[in-house]
């Protein structure tokens, strides 16, 4: 389908490519030249655009400072052997921001308004999609209120902006987790689906005093008793467990990971025997002292496929088997990674072709 979207366009005088180093890319440092702009505002959106990347200029009274009323999504666009530039499944990220903007109360994004800023923008930025293995353009779109008010309601205007940065792996290792039993990142009824940026405020401080423990990242449990494994920080969680494929389902209180739904597919395609159900912390615990949980990992789009060297709770680190090539999470892992690089066919047409 065609766009009829008109798009303003403003390019950079010169580009800052050549001051960046892309043979060691860190993680969401170094941003490309432009960025996209919309505003919505009189129940419409307008001045839609593409502008050099640059400060916003704010004032205090803001009501997202306030109340955070903000919400985003993560995309990577890859470059393959052949130099095409490719995006994974950036319709679900559209489908995503449009029901966590409904429930922040905030303004509909058509789609046509997220892809094609999407396109335009990496469209005009392409020469930052690194060539490198393991690299790609990582994109963030993302919305808040920008009513400039003090007063406990939504917001009347919106602004959605999506910005791109060139990025290394996000975890450079097979990374340590803990099982959290005290501090709660979401609730039923509350917008633990929501990508909001306040779900990511509340994990920070259980996080922290993880890291302070000497672990990467923690296992949300349920907000009620504690009892059920639910998600990580910066990703979803998944065990192979007898042979089956295993993880939480999504609801109130888990992201309905993009990365997570595209493994779970190929589980099935595969021949594995998947379960989306509730998985007890003492089940787990059982599966990693008799040796029946033979994988653990996490996953999303930052991190794609994290392996998991072991899982901390009350005090204890049950080591989980190093995964092999034979391993299902390497497997599709490198399915994921083959996907993008090219060197594979897109069997299920989850390619955007910019």
């Amino acid at each position: 389908m065609v766009s009829t979207l008109d798009i303003e366009m403003q390019t950079i005088a010169e580009s800052g490519l050549k001051n960046v180093d892309f043979q060691n890319l860190s993680f969401g440092k170094v941003f490309s030249d432009h960025a996209f702009l919309a505003k919505y505002k009189d129940g419409e959106w307008k001045d839609i655009k593409i502008v050099p990347y640059q400060n916003l200029n704010l004032s205090p009274a803001l009501m997202t400072l306030h109340y955070g009323q903000s919400i985003f999504e993560g995309m990577k666009a890859h470059r393959t052997e052949k130099g095409e530039v490719v995006i994974f499944r950036p319709d679900q990220n559209a489908m995503r921001m449009q029901k966590s903007a409904h429930r922040m109360c905030m303004a509909h994004i058509p789609e046509e308004i997220f892809i094609e800023g999407m396109r335009k923008l990496v469209e005009l930025d392409q020469l930052w999609v690194p060539q490198q293995e393991g690299t790609s353009l990582y994109i963030r779109p993302f919305m808040f209120g920008s009513d400039e008010f003090i007063g406990m309601h939504p917001s009347d205007e919106y602004t959605f902006i999506i910005f791109a940065c060139p990025v290394g792996a996000y975890y450079g290792k097979p990374v340590r987790v803990k099982i959290e039993t005290e501090y709660v990142r979401a609730v039923e009824g509350g917008v633990g689906a929501a990508k909001t940026s306040g779900n990511y405020a509340a994990s920070m401080y259980a996080t922290r005093l993880a890291n302070q423990q000497g672990y990467d990242q923690i296992i949300w449990t349920d907000g009620k008793e504690h009892k059920y494994v639910e998600e990580a920080g910066t990703m979803n969680i998944l065990f192979k467990i007898n042979g089956k494929i295993i993880t939480a389902p999504t609801g109130d209180t888990i992201l309905d990971g993009i990365t997570r739904k595209s493994i779970l597919h190929l589980a099935k395609h595969w021949g594995y025997e998947v379960e989306e159900r509730k998985l007890s912390v003492n089940e787990l615990v059982e599966a990693l002292e008799n040796g029946t949980c033979e994988e653990a990992f996490g996953a999303g789009t930052a991190a794609v496929v994290a392996p998991i060297s072991s899982i901390g709770y009350m005090g204890k680190d049950y080591p989980v088997p190093a995964l092999t090539e034979n391993s299902f999470a390497k497997k599709a892992h490198k399915y994921l990674i083959d996907l993008v690089k090219g060197r594979t066919a897109d069997e299920f047409g989850w390619l955007y072709y910019i």
